[in-house]
């Protein structure tokens, strides 16, 4: 059990150094947090920032096998991670690829250590880490590998509705393949579990989103309704779940179907990911589940046209950090 001294470590890592990763951290810890928060970057492109962006902030570096001081509003504690080629605002470099992922990675393996008991991530750009020759699909599937984990659950959440993901980052043309008993059975009991040990609820309800249009049709219009996610909902409702559907998905986002459930498992990324954003973008939390750390991201981009500008809202990581506290707070209570 978590005494009531406990104080979350968490690690923030500082993303794509040209984009807005570094804005909005620095955004955000002017706000006050309970918590002993580590940033993993380089700590001169955040002093640098914060002269660009005129915000006061002391940038303190820390070494890796120390932990840092509890979070004062305007300080950071920073575990210095240099880049190795030019940081300007909004122009992307490849060389600093390397550095973006090994601030992902140095948290990872922290986290698995039980050295920071959860990780924030700003955000990285995708295609300049692929076009150095890295296959790079997102933050959900890289740290899933590095934790052992071979199908991890993507969660966005605000304060009022939570999306789950049964596919991730696929084409749309590979999603209905990709859809199988085996797999909704992981991703419900995934999102049952870690709806109950993250947010502490103690029966979670959960609504299951069909594939095609309304659901189906009764088979009219697809049968992956019938043959896959019916039985594998009705199996899990016979092991204690509270499932409800395949609900049409574009009734499934109703107020009046929302108030019935503690999550949504849309089947792929553009099916339940758009009404979310549109609701509270800019609020709204990327939750990693199922896997053995707690990792929560912003759910927004690097904005390259943004970095520097002064217009970059920390909002999300705000909330990311937010969160990212609570989990630990609960997931420290739970043990």
């Amino acid at each position: 059990m978590a005494g009531s001294d406990f104080l979350p470590r968490i690690a923030i890592t500082a993303g794509e150094p040209a984009g807005i990763g570094p804005d909005i951290i620095i955004g955000a810890l002017q706000k006050d947090y309970s918590a002993r928060i580590t940033i993993i970057g380089d700590a001169d492109v955040i002093r640098a920032r914060s002269d660009q962006l005129d915000t006061k902030l002391v940038v303190e570096t820390i070494q890796p096998d120390k932990i840092s001081p509890i979070h004062r509003p305007g300080h950071a504690s920073v575990m210095d991670l240099r880049c190795t080629g030019a940081v300007v605002p909004g122009k992307l470099d490849q060389k600093n690829v390397t550095q973006v992922l090994n601030s992902v990675n140095i948290a990872t393996d922290a986290c698995l250590a039980g050295k920071f008991d959860a990780m924030v991530t700003a955000p990285v750009h995708k295609a300049i880490i692929n076009q150095a020759g890295i296959n790079f699909s997102g933050h959900t599937e890289w740290i899933a590998e590095r934790a052992g984990v071979s199908q991890p659950v993507m969660m966005l959440a605000n304060d009022s509705l939570r999306v789950c993901l049964a596919t991730t980052h696929l084409p749309l043309a590979q999603v209905p393949s990709a859809i199988s008993q085996e797999m909704l059975e992981h991703v419900i009991s995934v999102m049952h579990a870690d709806l109950s040990s993250l947010y502490k609820i103690g029966a979670p309800v959960i609504g299951v989103c069909g594939l095609n249009p309304h659901a189906g049709e009764g088979g009219y219009l697809g049968t992956e309704e019938i043959e896959i996610i019916i039985p594998t909902i009705e199996k899990l409702k016979a092991q204690g779940m509270s499932l409800i559907g395949p609900l049409p998905a574009d009734t499934a986002f109703t107020q009046h179907q929302l108030a019935s459930f503690d999550a949504v498992l849309a089947m792929y990324h553009d099916q339940g990911l758009p009404v979310i954003k549109h609701q509270s973008f800019g609020e709204v939390v990327n939750v990693t589940l199922g896997l053995p750390i707690i990792r929560t991201s912003v759910d927004h981009g690097t904005a390259l046209d943004l970095a520097a500008s002064g217009e970059a809202n920390p909002s999300s990581l705000d909330s990311a950090l937010t969160l990212a506290i609570n989990f630990a707070e609960n997931s420290a209570d739970h043990g």
